[in-house]
């Protein structure tokens, strides 16, 4: 079996605080807060009235036009969108006929794998009002293309032609993350060149938002900058988000034959499940230190590296312990206490699916920038999340080594290593 190397040579999203690269990063180095009050459906009946939502998103700005974008849902237009930049950030290009571009990558040796969490909601909610207002006669034909979870992929691979290896990876809050650690592992032994993965999600609707506040996941604060607070001792719930991360990744001599900006280097991937409960983590953290220690032993991690990682950090009581808990047991008391953390839901909200995705891309800037983007909002510790949290301002460090980690709902445990190049 083949062991490559494989590296980041593009990056997308659509987020809460911005839908290009460029505007994501400077808001999340700066603190700025992307929840908000719902601007997009009515709220009088619903308990919570907050939520990481995108603003000003035009399709036509990624190449999707009127047209083609009414046959999308929102989570596919995202996905659509967060792709885009990151193909052209990479500069890789695939085309039916062989090229002797250095950009040129044969169709079957690109991947996708990008998933979402949920899917479709908005497509499912609004044809079940039109099936119960008017029939089932007049649900549309698009229905199931707009709503099935693996359609983002599906768009996406038609978008740039790849024709290689594709799977959308649906494992709740660590849908993402999962996605980048298996095309990683997908390029490194050898089935793929380059492969684009992440996630991308759209769930801020009534059904969604009932369903989260009802099992009592999601913070009532009725204060936009005072809802999302991980590892803060007055936190109570995630704030719903949505949008995409993307991230091309790329085998390592492919990227530098061809002159690509490389942006890290991914090196590791864990993957564990808690095996304990449909929604909480497991307490002790023990099952979700597995896949920290399995990330950073393959990453090569050692006593001269410069440890950031990005958190899940949803904000829940559960959460935030657990995971504080997993990094205690996997780096060890002294280690976990050098490490410097951060969870940018804070700022963006928990984007569920695409979060994972989203946090790739941050995590990468981060060590390719040497900045250590903030945990805003923390004003209150927490004897049982005890670490360095990187509260309210960022951060210059020339860390070394990263890790980005998820952890969903069914017990999913990802976590990804990057290493700056």
């Amino acid at each position: 079996m083949e062991n490559r190397r494989v590296v980041i040579t593009g990056t997308g999203v659509v987020t809460p605080v911005g839908n290009n690269v460029e505007q994501f990063w400077n808001n999340i180095i700066n603190g700025v807060c992307g929840i908000d009050f719902i601007k997009s459906i009515p709220t009088d009946n619903l308990s919570v009235k907050i939520a990481g939502e995108i603003k000003d998103f035009n399709p036509k700005e990624y190449g999707i036009d009127a047209k083609a974008a009414r046959k999308h849902d929102k989570f596919c237009l995202y996905a659509l969108a967060a792709a885009s930049q990151a193909m052209a950030q990479s500069g890789l290009k695939s085309t039916d006929e062989p090229s002797d571009d250095p950009n040129y990558i044969c169709p079957e040796r690109l991947g996708v794998y990008i998933g979402s969490g949920i899917g479709g909601m908005h497509s499912f909610v609004n044809e079940t009002i039109k099936m119960m207002n008017e029939g089932p006669q007049w649900i549309s034909p698009l229905f199931i293309p707009t709503m099935i979870s693996n359609i983002g992929a599906g768009n996406v691979a038609i978008a740039h032609n790849a024709k290689g290896v594709c799977l959308p990876v649906v494992t709740a809050c660590a849908t993402g993350t999962h996605s980048v650690g298996e095309a990683y592992r997908a390029i490194k032994h050898g089935y793929a060149d380059a492969i684009i993965a992440g996630g991308a999600e759209a769930a801020v609707n009534p059904l969604a938002i009932g369903g989260f506040a009802n099992s009592k996941a999601l913070s009532t604060s009725e204060d936009p900058k005072q809802a999302s607070l991980p590892f803060d001792a007055r936190r109570q719930g995630f704030v719903i988000a949505e949008g995409a991360g993307v991230v091309v990744l790329e085998e390592y001599e492919r990227a530098v034959k061809r002159g690509a900006n490389i942006i890290a280097e991914v090196c590791g991937y864990g993957n564990t499940c808690d095996a304990y409960h449909y929604t909480a983590p497991r307490p002790d953290g023990t099952t979700q230190s597995v896949a920290f220690i399995q990330a950073l032993k393959e990453a090569g991690y050692n006593e001269n590296d410069l440890l950031h990682i990005n958190a899940h950090g949803t904000g829940t009581p559960l959460n935030d312990k657990g995971e504080t808990a997993a990094i205690k047991i996997a780096l060890g008391q002294e280690d976990a206490k050098k490490a410097i953390i951060c969870s940018i839901k804070s700022m963006t909200g928990h984007a569920l699916g695409a979060a994972g995705g989203m946090e790739i891309v941050a995590t990468a800037l981060a060590l390719q920038n040497g900045i250590v983007p903030p945990t805003i909002g923390y004003q209150e510790p927490d004897p049982d999340c005890d670490l360095d949290y990187t509260p309210n301002v960022a951060r210059k460090a020339d860390i070394t080594i990263a890790l980005s980690s998820s952890l969903g709902f069914g017990g999913h445990n990802a976590v990804v290593a990057l290493r700056k190049i």
